[in-house]
């Protein structure tokens, strides 16, 4: 009996074990495919794209920009990007420093870089700051865009840091 015991131990170690790494497996897949999802959504927007952009936001999508009201719902959405689109050659980066993923909801937090040119001249504008943004899965188990929040991380040109409420 004394020397099964080290073996049953060793056994329900090796269970243990296999079921933790097994664990990470949909993790880190759901992690990937978040990934090439903002692969996706990144070619839309600097490809100036507004119907593939669309494609890859849910229908309830509201987006939360400084010093303006939410953007919601995907028509709304869409009409800003359009206009955006139009106005402007876009050349946009993000940096995911943290992605969670709890069932069917994942957020991810990270940095961004946009370039933005005006398409009838003026000053290219960049701009650098943080995002948060919301996926959700769908049935087919691809993941969307539900909410996307961001700010830079200068205030916005012509304020203070007092006058805007900015924490730097």
């Amino acid at each position: 009996m004394k020397t099964t015991l080290p073996l049953w131990v060793g056994c329900i170690a090796a269970v243990v074990a296999g079921v933790a790494l097994t664990a990470d497996i949909p993790h880190a897949a759901d992690v990937g495919a978040i990934q090439a999802f903002n692969e996706q959504y990144l070619k839309a927007i600097n490809a100036g794209d507004a119907a593939a952009l669309s494609g890859l936001t849910d229908d309830d999508h509201i987006m939360i920009a400084p010093n303006r009201k939410p953007i919601e719902g995907k028509e709304a959405n869409d009409r800003a990007n359009s206009l955006g689109f139009q106005q402007f050659k876009i050349a946009e980066t993000w940096t995911p420093l943290e992605t969670v993923v709890d069932g069917n909801l994942a957020y991810q937090r990270g940095t961004f870089t946009v370039v933005a040119t005006p398409k009838n001249g003026g000053a290219t504008r960049t701009t650098r700051g943080n995002f948060l943004r919301i996926y959700r899965r769908q049935p087919d188990g691809s993941w969307r865009m539900t909410r996307d929040m961001f700010s830079g991380d200068a205030p916005p040109e012509g304020t203070s840091n007092a006058a805007c409420n900015c924490q730097h």
